[in-house]
């Protein structure tokens, strides 16, 4: 029979390089787990002590010594409590991505993560090496397993675990969120639990770092594939379960979709600007739906105090559009200021009057109201020290939809990986929490506004043709013919493709921004800027 234990999931919005301030989290969250939960083992997630992902930090000299400092630290003052920390493991054949087991100032386990992912964001073969033994360590009687993320996975490392003798598994894990993600985890959770009849508990971190957003959602599922723990969604704490050869605890609600990719918005605007050392942050707000979403986001991330927004029409804005941004800035309770662009365009066009003789108004002059914007918007972050946030979503910067020095200007890109036909479904999801978004923005069509009528279809396809086709050609990979033979029309998807391909250089220039759908531009897809690669 299995001596009933209870085990707290620490589930940490922990910090990239700080290894003081997350070793202080650990500590503070063992104590609490300890004290207050009663708890036998608190569990921490994957290089928890150092934040993840490191990247090239892992180069610094002296990151060593620093990591051994921070480990002495939680052996000398985390007492009475069991402890399972993440921590990179550096040893003279290279560096692991490993885990201990702490109790009472004595180092009962080691562990060192097996399976190193090398694709989408992750690019752990490039820091470091796998692991190759398994642990089981025991406490309380109870024989448990120990493994890291990606372990879990695969087969190998669990089937290992459950033929050494252990009849729980703890598997950590700097697991980032994206819209699929979830249901993902759950399946692999019960395709191990099936193949081991172990019982598992995953945890895993919350937070934003720079492109990525963690989502928490630590769980422990039953050797059935039943889950009967799970922390909620995006809320750091320490969340406590039983266990006694099954799992004993709440189970937080299932967030809809348009929820859980809201809420991560939110976390990764607020961690960027708030960590980054930023007072606040400056929004151009134009009437149109995506600067409404980024505004409403900025001021649930950062509260409306740290939150300006910028209307700078031109004189091509129609007044509903000037009039819905004053309305939105007012129902938010952010700082709004107007600053029209006229003058500085008017001074452009007369710089360039004379080598611009004999050739009729374009493209040009549109982009150049967008560079007088960003322009003032830079002048504004400068001088008062406010980030700005770009505007730009997803399927405009695929297709390049989107001005260089313009409003891709910026410091970070909020819905950079979201599409423009989910902007609309999370700005009514917006407004069913309290309404802020004018309806008529999100109702009438969209526009850029650098000429007289214009509208976003008079340049690409319908948005809900558009995006279907960039999700097949961006997050699946499908050639044009695979695409066409989904039913799209050749010549739209041909457009739409050389339109992706020509638009890379600008992707190379734009601001970082979180991660949501399955593959992002950026760390998760990298293309030749000069290539030739026509129907592939």
């Amino acid at each position: 029979m299995i001596q009933p234990l209870r085990l707290a999931a620490a589930q940490l919005n922990l910090w990239v390089g700080d290894i003081e301030g997350n070793v202080g989290k650990i500590i503070e969250a063992a104590r609490y787990a300890r004290d207050d939960l009663k708890a036998d083992l608190l569990v921490c997630p994957e290089l928890s002590l150092l934040g993840y992902p490191p990247d090239d930090l892992l180069l610094r000299t002296a990151l060593p010594r620093a990591v051994a400092d921070g480990l002495e630290r939680l052996l000398h003052e985390v007492r009475g409590i069991a402890l399972i920390v993440g921590l990179p493991e550096f040893a003279e054949e290279g560096r692991y991505n490993g885990a201990v087991v702490i109790h009472d100032g004595t180092l009962l386990a080691r562990y060192r993560k097996q399976l190193l992912p090398n694709y989408g964001v992750f690019d752990e073969k490039r820091h470091f090496q796998p692991g190759h033994g398994t642990t089981v360590f025991e406490l309380r009687g109870v024989p448990i397993g120990l493994c890291v993320c990606e372990d879990v996975w695969g087969p190998n490392p669990a089937r290992a675990a459950k033929d050494a003798g252990a009849r729980l598994l703890i598997n950590i894990n700097a697991s980032p969120y994206d819209i699929a993600k979830p249901q993902e985890r759950i399946a692999v959770l019960r395709s191990r639990a099936a193949e081991t009849g172990l019982p598992i508990l995953y945890v895993n971190m919350v937070g934003g770092q720079d492109d990525l957003v963690f989502d928490g959602g630590s769980l422990g599922i039953n050797g059935d594939g039943s889950v009967t723990f799970r922390a909620p969604a995006f809320e750091e704490g320490v969340y406590v379960c039983g266990f006694n050869g099954r799992f004993v605890g709440q189970v937080a609600a299932e967030v809809p979709q348009e929820a859980m990719v809201y809420r991560a918005l939110v976390q990764a605007t607020r961690d960027y600007v708030e960590r980054n050392g930023f007072p606040g942050a400056l929004v151009g707000l134009s009437g149109g739906i995506d600067s409404a979403l980024v505004a409403a986001i900025a001021a649930d991330a950062l509260g409306s105090q740290k939150v300006w927004a910028v209307s700078l029409p031109s004189r091509y804005t129609a007044d509903m559009s000037n009039e819905d941004a004053r309305i939105e800035a007012q129902r938010l309770g952010i700082r709004y200021s107007v600053l029209p662009i006229e003058t500085a365009f008017e001074a452009f066009s007369h710089s360039l009057a004379g080598l611009f003789a004999g050739r009729a108004p374009d493209i040009t002059e549109e982009n150049l109201q967008s560079r007088c914007r960003g322009v003032l918007l830079m002048a504004l972050s400068n001088k008062f020290g406010h980030v700005v946030l770009t505007t730009g979503n997803k399927s405009e910067m695929a297709v390049g939809y989107a001005t260089l020095y313009g409003d891709m200007c910026g410091g970070f890109a909020p819905i950079k990986d979201v599409y423009k036909t989910l902007i609309y479904r999370l700005a009514r999801y917006r407004n069913t929490l309290g309404e802020v978004i004018p309806d008529r923005v999100i109702t009438r069509a969209p526009s850029a506004e650098l000429r007289p009528e214009q509208k976003d279809s008079d340049s690409l396809p319908p948005y809900e043709v558009l995006d279907p086709i960039l999700e097949a050609y961006v997050e699946d990979s499908r050639s044009i013919g695979e695409i066409v033979a989904m039913g799209y029309d050749e010549a739209t998807v041909r457009r739409v493709a050389a339109l992706v391909r020509r638009s890379e250089y600008k992707r190379r220039q734009a601001p970082p921004g979180p991660k949501v759908t399955r593959r992002a531009f950026g760390r998760e897809r990298r293309y030749p800027i000069t290539a030739q690669y026509g129907d592939l």
